[in-house]
């Protein structure tokens, strides 16, 4: 990346200066800009686009230097630049509040009257690193070729990538200053004018933005408006369907699997008017109070998992439920030991010969009330089903789950119900602590207890946007330029909200406006990183192209969640990184991503590599297929685009 030094500018031309978008981050030099402490704040807590808060002093005004640098700590600063000869006490109070803060803290040193020798410029390295440095920056006077040799060979070790920039000042050092970028540096430094310099053979930011990015391709993208969630969307069908009266959904745009819900809703009976608000008048339905033959459930395996225990509820006999081809594919895991434990077998028509069943399958038997043990490693789905069926029984049930993943659409599904009158008690197991923070891998088992003797009521809700959707073009806007995206809510429950904590962990900066219903991310100095998706394993693709952006390793958990979605996505993912040049490896639950950021590919000549690709007509490797697109060096033709309908039918219009 490319940081613009700005200075002696006042608060309200640096906000200017920041809406350009060759200035994809900047440093603040606090000792030569005007700005008050009110400035100093605003600042830094408003800048969508990360900042770097300096301030160069003698020792005799170090404390007045610290006391703005903590101002701009406080309200959001990326980084902090604190020189290595800084005293003692102003060093120490600086990397507290930096720890404290979760801020990048950059030791600096300069020299400004040579280069010294090789031995100098790694004891000033290893200095820096003593003395708190997440990134060391080593800036010397260049007199010639063998000064720029000597402090780029800081870079033969290949683990300071991403942790050190280290360049010239001067005519002889200028080349350095993007040469770096190729060896590793997060960012180099650029002036916004030749006259605006803080040092000598410092490039203008514009000169420096074509040298690097040449004709590579950004996005940069505003108000793109987000569906509804699928995740909420066929919850709440389903819900209003079942209500006594008529329910209002706000908020609704159709995509295969929501359509799917409402042909089962008109299936049971339902009135459905379409529009951007869906009216439903539904059966007030009741234990038995059907007899339908047989259900169609599309290609959606939420909707799949949602009928199981329903209409094993609601139907007078038994009943065949099927679904499309794909679908068809798709093993309903621990599905059978699950409903077995309610009074219900499930039957496979074409019995595969293995432990796993699949559609189409008759379901036998009445669904019973009653207190059960039941897996969660196989997903929430399954278990939101019975959530939705069990209020209908004459008794009051208990379920606890064991080994929980997906753990946020159970409390979807609680959230929804509890829109129709349905309350639904819960307590999770696990550390206390952890859980408050919303780590959901500290949770150990959740109870439900689920009352009987239930009526679903007729509700008025609005559906969200999808955060699943939304993380596409997050990820796009955090490698390759900005995207805000639009429609969502930063109090979700859905859990593709991570892939916000998961940018901030990368590095982009990432903003929302004061409702919360607008995010906007910017492209930062990103870096490799850990995730576990167990509980959001749509995001696995998405997020597996943003780490072939981040320099280093990156560690993603929860390859086990991917072997039954719409394909074998672990093997697709890494059948698709690995064409594509990036180096991947699964080891039992957690796959192995080696990125590099992308300055350093386009100088490297290592752009990803293009050519023909499949989909394995699988919705969410379309949208990260796309998002890889603009870091390829040739076209990335994908050889079905059209499965991206399942969930987000105006993606391709939306991306292109």
């Amino acid at each position: 990346m490319i940081c613009t030094s700005l200075q002696h500018k006042s608060l309200e031309e640096i906000f200017g200066i920041l809406q350009d978008p060759y200035v994809e981050m900047a440093e603040i030099r606090l000792d030569l800009c005007d700005l008050s402490d009110n400035d100093i704040e605003e600042l830094f807590s408003s800048a969508d686009k990360p900042l770097i808060a300096t301030c160069r002093s003698t020792e005799k005004e170090a404390d007045e230097a610290l006391r703005r640098l903590e101002i701009a700590v406080q309200s959001g600063a990326r980084y902090a630049d604190l020189e290595v000869e800084a005293p003692v006490r102003i060093s120490q109070r600086l990397r507290k509040i930096c720890r404290e803060y979760g801020v990048g803290l950059i030791r600096s040193w300069h020299d400004f009257d040579g280069t010294p020798d090789a031995a100098t410029l790694e004891m000033y390295f290893e200095r820096c690193l003593r003395y708190g440095a997440d990134i060391v920056k080593i800036v010397t006077t260049c007199r010639s070729d063998a000064d720029a040799e000597r402090i780029l060979a800081l870079y033969r070790h290949p683990d300071r990538r991403g942790r050190l920039i280290a360049f010239g000042m001067g005519e002889a050092g200028r080349d350095s200053r993007i040469e770096c970028l190729r060896k590793g540096a997060p960012f180099s430094y650029a002036a916004l004018s030749a006259e605006e310099a803080t040092a000598p053979g410092q490039w203008r930011v514009d000169q420096m933005h074509k040298a690097v990015y040449g004709d590579a391709r950004t996005f940069f993208r505003n108000s793109l408006e987000m569906p509804a969630s699928k995740s909420f969307a066929q919850r709440a069908i389903l819900a209003a369907a079942l209500a006594d009266g008529t329910s209002h959904l706000r908020g609704y745009t159709p995509c295969e699997d929501s359509e799917a819900a409402i042909a089962v809703a008109k299936a049971l009976g339902a009135k459905v008017r379409r529009g951007r608000t869906l009216t439903i008048t539904g059966i007030g339905a009741g234990k038995g109070c059907l007899d339908l033959k047989q259900v169609q459930v599309g290609n959606s395996g939420l909707l799949a998992r949602l009928c199981i225990p329903l209409f094993s509820a609601l139907n007078g006999g038994d009943v065949l439920l099927d679904g499309g081809e794909q679908l068809r594919s798709r093993p309903l895991e621990s599905a059978s030991d699950i409903m077995a434990s309610f009074g219900v077998m499930l039957h496979p028509v074409n019995p595969r010969g293995d432990k796993q069943i699949h559609l189409p399958l008759r379901l036998q038997g009445a669904l019973m009330p009653g207190n059960a043990d039941i897996p969660g490693r196989g997903g929430s789905q399954l278990i939101s089903g019975l959530l939705m069926a069990l209020p209908l029984l004459d008794k009051t049930s208990k379920v606890f789950v064991t080994d929980p993943r997906s753990i946020p659409y159970m409390f979807i599904t609680s959230d929804v119900l509890a829109s129709f009158g349905i309350k639904i008690g819960s307590e999770m197991e696990g550390d206390e602590a952890l859980l408050e923070d919303g780590d959901w891998s500290a949770c150990s088992g959740i109870t439900f207890r689920i009352p009987g003797n239930r009526c679903y009521k007729a509700a008025e809700l609005d559906i969200e946007g999808d955060w699943s959707a939304a993380a596409a073009f997050l990820v796009a806007g955090a490698v390759f330029g900005s995207a805000q995206v639009q429609g969502l809510s930063s109090r979700s429950l859905q859990a593709d909200l991570a892939i916000c904590d998961i940018l901030l962990d990368a590095g982009a900066s990432v903003a929302s406006s004061e409702d919360g219903d607008d995010i906007c991310v910017c492209k930062g100095p990103l870096e490799g990183f850990e995730a576990d998706l167990n509980h959001a394993p749509d995001l696995f693709p998405v997020v597996a192209v943003l780490a072939a952006f981040c320099e280093g390793e990156t560690r993603l958990k929860g390859v086990r969640r991917l072997l039954g979605k719409e394909c074998n996505r672990a093997d697709a993912i890494s059948e698709m990184l690995s064409q594509m040049g990036v180096p991947v490896s699964v080891e039992g639950d957690e796959m192995t991503i080696r990125g590099e950021n992308y300055c350093s590919r386009i100088l490297n000549g290592r752009l990803l590599k293009g050519g023909n690709f499949s989909s394995n007509h699988d919705h969410r490797m379309v949208m990260a297929l796309k998002i890889a697109s603009l870091g390829a060096a040739e076209r990335i033709v994908i050889d079905d685009t059209a499965c991206v309908a399942k969930s987000f039918p105006d993606f391709m219009e939306m991306f292109d």
